[in-house]
């Protein structure tokens, strides 16, 4: 055998890299050797960079400066298992900061992160993945594509993961997602309810936390409700409750059951099963604030139900909340006000607080803290409303003045739930008297200049239950409370300008308030309003009648009636039919205007500025208004008319009634009156007068500075009403007595005119000579001697209200104008029994004067239009 010999190594192939170890210790270099394509160069870098990346935030920060964030996202999809698991721990710490989430939604991973999550994947990714998804889910983008590529259903499959780090993640990402209603909805698709209460036996106080977060988000919904209570989940809510271990999860437990105790099954359930009592018991029992505030809030929610309500009215809710309104804790005096404000729906419940609860509110309602005072207000609100029992309970308890000062509560809550509560008790007249004793009006003047709508609707409702007195309204005239309101009428809100017309139409009832709305712009406005189809309402309709009320010239000018409530006084003048939102000129311009074309303007007034004596009627007078006149062409006209009428004259010493029947006069005895009739007031007439207030000033709201205005007298109109006084009041029929006075009108305006007849009757000619002579459009209805329907009609409506003949008075087309009486069928006078309602007449003025005819008949269209 030769000798042996030993074998060399081959060397190593010349196109082979030698191994080489390198120690780096920058992270640029390490963020380089991300694009290497050497899987073990890859893992070791990728470990570096994940623990560079725990040490801190300013380390993320560095990593995203030097561009590690894109070759990562690359790696996560990796063939070798290794590199792809220390890629998604290093996304699941980077994914905290906030720039990285936001150039990783630019980079869109969320589907490669997502594709971690699969079951074959090993736990480690699991909980990385899953971390990385919750610190994404936290932004709202982020939850849309999560949820958009399919992110919740393998979340809710991790949740019964073995890894308690898995669990948290995934249940922390899904509390982050069903904040949006659509992944609420496919949770339930995913029946995500059973594992999610399984959470809740997990011995990481975290997860059963974060569980309990997003069972109390999903069970807004009520088929998630539904979900939970089939899946026996109110019994896990209960033992956590009873567990005092578990003290830390009551809060949200107890939010948890707020939400579910709003489905009336459950309530039902847990009702029969003895646990609504617990649950009472352990709000009332509880020391902690939290604990009560909580269970409070629970109680509010579920109450919204009436059959919720009834239930805990069975179960003596009611004493469990006054013991919570005693609590030291503002939060939980809150929570307890508004759930006895829920309860109040309950009449039973209103009774209970009735003497228990009131009081404790009132009480409340002097707290400093202004939240407190808004629920207390509340609670108070609800309680006072349609109850005159707790009306009168807050009353005595001092709650008028704790509720008037809490008008000027900072908070508008308080002062809107105040001013309700108010309103409620205003309803009985003694605490309305009690309410404006306490200076309401002047507390009001806040509210009614604040900018919020709903507390600008809640004063002015107030203003118009508490101004039903003169002496209120006054008051608020007084303190300038009415600007405000007008000014209401110019919101864009359906409410505030309803109220604020319902607060106007009450405070229109006198006459000096009205003139100052009127003076304000009220009436302008409120015409305005009703003029727009979508402004417009009910309340402003009748503010704008109730001004118009107290403006009869413009009310009979723009509507063409007027009412037997509407008396006609001195100053009421008939300027024609007017356009809606056509301005009506005062008196006092339109008597210094010079005579037009355009027809007369009829004004009533009985008061004499001067008075006519015998010699005056010798002298003729051409001048206009603004002076005395005295025509003699009229005051003869007057004295002939009085010989024709027969009545009694105001200067006759004695006379009898006539019953309406004419009284034949000498010829001297009728030139005697003639010369005496400047004297036609007696002297209770004359006190008469000077007690009553002349209209037109009023209603114009002009005065000279130097020389008070008189409008225009009228002694012939003078005359007709003290001799319709003397003749025609006493009877004691008002059918006769508006029969007589039809005749008595007629005569005075060119008697009976046959309808054949009517074109010859020259009446336009008569009132021509009227207004050249007196140089105004401007007539006195006494001076018209020859008048036709709406000259009688207005002469009769006149009249008729000074001797208490109650008759409206319409405007009808092409210069046609009648009275309307109602007369009871004296056929039935004396029967027992309800009796008919009394039927209306038109009273002919012109063809057959005396005559009534039926409104609804042939005769009554006759007369009014042809």
């Amino acid at each position: 055998m030769g000798k042996k010999i030993k074998k060399e190594s081959e060397p190593p192939p010349k196109d082979v890299f030698d191994p080489l170890t390198i120690e780096s210790k920058k992270a640029a270099t390490v963020v380089l050797m991300l694009n290497s394509p050497e899987e073990e160069i890859l893992a070791k870098a990728c470990e570096a960079i994940y623990r560079f990346a725990l040490k801190g935030e300013e380390n993320k920060a560095t990593l995203l400066e030097l561009g590690a964030v894109e070759p990562l996202t690359k790696l996560l999809n990796h063939e070798d298992k290794i590199v792809r698991r220390n890629a998604t721990m290093i996304f699941g710490i980077l994914a905290s900061n906030n720039d990285v989430k936001k150039l990783l939604r630019e980079l869109d991973v969320m589907n490669s992160v997502i594709a971690q999550l699969a079951a074959e994947e090993e736990v480690v990714i699991h909980e990385f993945a899953s971390l990385c998804l919750a610190n994404m889910s936290a932004e709202y983008t982020s939850k849309v594509q999560i949820f958009e590529q399919g992110g919740l259903e393998p979340l809710i499959r991790l949740l019964s993961s073995p890894d308690p780090d898995v669990k948290k993640n995934s249940i922390e990402c899904i509390y982050n997602l069903v904040q949006d209603f659509q992944c609420r909805a496919t949770l339930q698709e995913l029946n995500a309810i059973p594992p999610i209460l399984d959470l809740l036996k997990s011995e990481y106080p975290i997860i059963q936390l974060l569980a309990l977060k997003t069972l109390g988000v999903i069970t807004n919904d009520k088929e998630c409700r539904a979900m939970l209570r089939d899946s026996q989940g109110v019994d896990h809510l209960i033992k956590i409750l009873e567990t005092k271990e578990l003290s830390d999860l009551h809060i949200e437990a107890l939010s948890v059951l707020a939400n579910c105790l709003e489905d009336m099954d459950t309530m039902v359930m847990i009702q029969q099963t003895g646990d609504l009592k617990k649950l009472l018991s352990f709000a009332e029992n509880s020391t902690i604030p939290d604990i009560q505030k909580n269970a409070a809030r629970a109680i509010t929610k579920a109450a919204y139900d009436p059959e919720n309500r009834k239930l805990f009215h069975e179960q003596e809710v009611e004493k469990c909340l006054v013991t919570l309104l005693g609590s030291e804790n503002d939060g939980t005096k809150i929570a307890a006000s508004q759930a006895i404000s829920a309860m109040c729906e309950n009449s039973g419940s209103k009774e209970f607080f009735n003497n228990q609860g009131i009081p404790q509110l009132i009480q409340l309602l002097k707290s400093d803290n202004e939240e407190v005072r808004e629920a207390s207000a509340l609670a108070l609100a609800n309680l006072t409303t349609c109850n005159p029992a707790n009306a009168n309970a807050a009353a005595e308890g001092d709650g008028i003045d704790a509720l008037i000062n809490a008008l000027s509560s900072k908070r508008d809550g308080a002062i809107a739930n105040a001013a309700t509560a108010l309103t409620n008790m205003a309803t009985q007249e003694s605490l309305r008297l009690s309410i404006q004793s306490h200076d309401v009006m002047h507390a009001l003047l806040s509210p009614l200049h604040s900018a919020n709508t709903v507390v600008q609707s809640k004063a002015a409702l107030t203003v118009a239950a508490t101004a039903c007195d003169v002496e209120a309204r006054t008051e608020l005239r007084n303190s300038g409370g009415l600007e405000p309101l007008v000014e209401l009428l110019h919101s864009k809100n359906d409410e505030v300008r309803r109220h604020a017309s319902w607060a106007i139409m009450v405070c229109a009832s006198d006459e000096p308030t009205a003139a100052e709305l009127c003076r304000l712009g009220a009436l302008d406005i409120l015409e305005e309003i009703n003029l727009s189809v979508s402004r417009k309402n009910k309340f402003s309709e009748a503010a704008h009648n109730k001004l118009l009320n107290h403006h009869l010239s413009l009310k009979y000018s723009q509507t063409g009636y007027l009412s037997s409530s509407n008396i006609i006084t001195d100053g009421v003048y008939d300027y024609g039919r007017i356009n809606p939102g056509t301005k009506l000129l005062p008196l006092k311009d339109l008597c210094l205007q010079e005579p037009s074309d355009r027809r007369a303007i009829l004004l009533v007034n009985s008061k004499c500025d001067a008075s006519p004596t015998p010699s005056m009627e010798d002298k003729s007078s051409d001048v206009g208004y603004g002076r005395s006149i005295s025509s003699s062409s009229s005051l003869r006209r007057a004295s002939k008319e009085k010989t024709n009428a027969g009545f009694g004259s105001p200067t006759e010493e004695k006379s009898e009634p006539t019953s309406g029947r004419n009284t034949a006069l000498s010829k001297s005895a009728t030139k005697e009156k003639g010369s005496r009739k400047g004297r036609v007031k007696k002297e209770e007439e004359k006190v008469k007068e000077e007690e009553e207030v002349a209209v037109a000033p009023k209603l114009t709201g002009e005065g000279s500075p130097d020389k008070e205005w008189l409008p225009p007298s009228d002694p012939d109109f003078c005359v007709y009403v003290y001799e319709v006084t003397r003749s025609i009041l006493p009877i004691t029929s008002i059918k006769e007595q508006v029969e007589v006075l039809a005749k008595y009108v007629a005569e005075k305006m060119g008697g009976k005119i046959p309808k054949e007849k009517l074109h010859d009757f020259s009446w336009e000619l008569h009132i021509s000579e009227l207004k050249f002579q007196l140089k105004s459009n401007v007539v006195p209805i006494g001076l018209i001697k020859k008048g036709i329907f709406y000259h009688r009609a207005l002469l009769f409506k006149a009249l008729a209200d000074r001797i208490g003949i109650g008759c409206s008075l319409v405007r009808g087309e092409y210069g046609r104008a009648w009275n309307e009486v109602k007369l009871m069928n004296e056929s039935r006078k004396g029967v027992i029994g309800a009796l008919p309602p009394p039927e209306t007449y038109i009273v002919d003025l012109m063809f057959h004067p005396g005559a009534l005819i039926k409104l609804r008949s042939r005769e009554a269209d006759l007369y009014r239009f042809l």
